[in-house]
């Protein structure tokens, strides 16, 4: 199991444990994250699972994909480090990953 950190806009944290393979959107679902929705329930076709990865963790997480970057475009305040959850694979090397969720979602 890989240890997430969620951090709320009102600095609120949530520390999970995800199941390597899935997503860190999967996981701040089944936990019950405030503030990720997953509309479309990881599809990429929508912007409700927006976070921003934390700086320390940017280049371990790396960027979005083109087709994802397309759908920032529809999130609200995006950031360098913005990311859909949904398209995080949860691995072993993420183990301690810590990911801001805003204060609103697009």
């Amino acid at each position: 199991m890989t240890k997430i950190t969620f951090i709320e806009a009102n600095g609120e944290k949530h520390v999970t444990q995800a199941e390597n393979g899935s997503t860190v959107m999967e996981t701040a679902i089944m936990n019950g994250v405030p503030g990720v929705i997953a509309e479309c329930g990881g599809a990429c076709t929508c912007a409700t699972c927006h976070v921003y990865v934390d700086d320390a963790w940017s280049e371990a997480v790396g960027g979005p994909s083109m087709m994802e970057e397309d759908m920032l475009d529809f999130a609200f305040d995006v950031k360098p480090t913005s990311r859909l959850s949904c398209q995080i694979k949860v691995r072993e090397d993420l183990d301690g990953l810590v990911v801001h969720v805003p204060s609103r979602q697009g």
